[in-house]
C-alpha cells in the first residue's frame, strides 16, 4: 500500500502548504469549469463533468485534453479552474504559479499503472525494465533479441510534455535519452491505436487503455492490473492528480468536481475507465 500511503502525504502536504489560500473563480460564471490537461487523467475528468452537468443543468464544464505539462501551463495562466495531471507538479512549474500570485494545491483522484504494450500477435509476454530501457535507448533492435520472432521493433513514445512520458522516463527511463528512432505520439488513444495495428510496436499507456486488442507486457514478472496497481507492487505505478489554485471555495463548483472522486458514483466513474480508486467504498 506505499503508493496509497504516499498519496495521502502528497495530498495532506499541499493542502498544509496552501490551505489558507481559497481559489478565486476563473471566470464570473459560478457555475462554468474549464479543466485542461492530461489525455490519461481526462476519461476520468470528462465523465465526472458528465455526471455533475446532469444533475445541474445550469452547470457547464468544457475539458480540453492535450497534456499535463499544457495543462499545468493553462492553471498558471489562469487559462483553466482545474489541471488534470497525471504527474506531479514540478518545481519550477510551482515557482512560476507563486510568481504570478497562483498556490496550486493537488488532490489524488486514482491510482493508475503505466502499461508496456505490444501486439496482440507478439509472443513476448514479459520484458525486464532494464530490457525496456534498452529498447527505448536503441540498443535493443529486433524482437528475437528478447524471445520473439525475428522482426525490426518499432518503438512508440508519448510526447515530452505528456505526464505518461514524465513517469515513463523517471521509472523506466532513468533519464537516460530515447534513441532519435522513437516515434513520438500525443495521446494514449494514438499510442494505443499504433500498437494495435502494428504488429511490430512497442508503446505504453494507462491502465484504462488497456484492452483485448493490444497485449499488456508483465514487467519485472508482474502484470499490470487494478490489484498490483493498487498494492504497489507494479513497477511502473502512479498517483492521477487534479490541481486546483488554492483549496477550492466549500460549496463552490471546483469544489463539488474536486471530492467528486470521493463519492460512491466518482468510485464508480473511476473503476468503469479502467483506474483504481483511491477510496473503497
Amino acid at each position: 500500500m506505499k503508493h496509497l500511503q504516499m498519496v495521502t502525504i502528497v495530498v495532506l502536504g499541499a493542502t498544509v502548504l496552501f490551505g489558507a489560500a481559497v481559489s478565486p473563480a476563473r471566470a464570473a460564471d459560478s457555475h462554468a469549469l474549464q479543466i485542461e490537461g492530461s489525455t490519461t487523467v481526462g476519461p476520468i475528468a470528462e465523465a465526472f463533468a458528465e455526471a455533475l452537468m446532469k444533475t445541474d443543468p445550469r452547470v457547464k464544464i468544457t475539458v480540453k485534453k492535450t497534456g499535463s505539462g499544457d495543462g499545468a501551463a493553462a492553471l498558471v495562466d489562469g487559462r483553466c479552474d482545474i489541471a488534470t495531471m497525471s504527474r506531479f507538479m514540478k518545481p519550477e512549474e510551482f515557482k512560476s504559479a507563486v510568481n504570478k500570485g497562483r498556490m496550486p494545491v493537488a488532490t489524488a483522484v486514482a491510482m493508475d499503472g503505466v502499461c508496456v504494450i505490444v501486439h496482440p500477435s507478439n509472443p513476448v509476454q514479459e520484458l525486464s525494465l532494464e530490457q525496456i530501457r534498452r529498447i527505448y535507448q536503441g540498443e535493443i533492435k529486433n524482437w528475437k533479441d528478447v524471445g520473439g520472432v525475428d522482426a525490426p521493433i518499432v518503438v512508440i513514445s508519448r510526447d515530452t510534455s505528456s505526464g505518461t512520458y514524465e513517469t515513463f522516463e523517471n521509472m523506466v527511463m532513468q533519464k537516460q535519452k530515447m534513441a532519435g528512432s522513437v516515434e513520438y505520439v500525443s495521446s494514449n488513444p494514438q499510442a494505443y491505436n499504433r500498437v494495435k495495428e502494428t504488429a511490430g510496436a512497442i508503446g505504453y499507456v494507462g491502465l484504462g487503455f488497456v484492452d483485448d486488442k493490444v497485449s499488456a507486457l508483465k514487467v519485472a514478472g508482474i502484470a499490470p492490473s487494478r490489484k498490483t496497481i493498487a498494492a504497489g507492487v507494479y513497477p511502473i505505478s502512479r498517483p492521477l492528480f487534479i490541481f486546483t489554485n488554492g483549496y477550492p471555495k466549500l460549496g463552490s463548483l471546483v469544489h463539488t468536481f474536486v471530492t467528486f472522486f470521493l463519492t460512491e458514483k466518482g468510485q464508480e466513474i473511476i473503476e468503469s475507465k479502467g483506474f483504481v480508486p483511491v477510496t473503497n467504498y
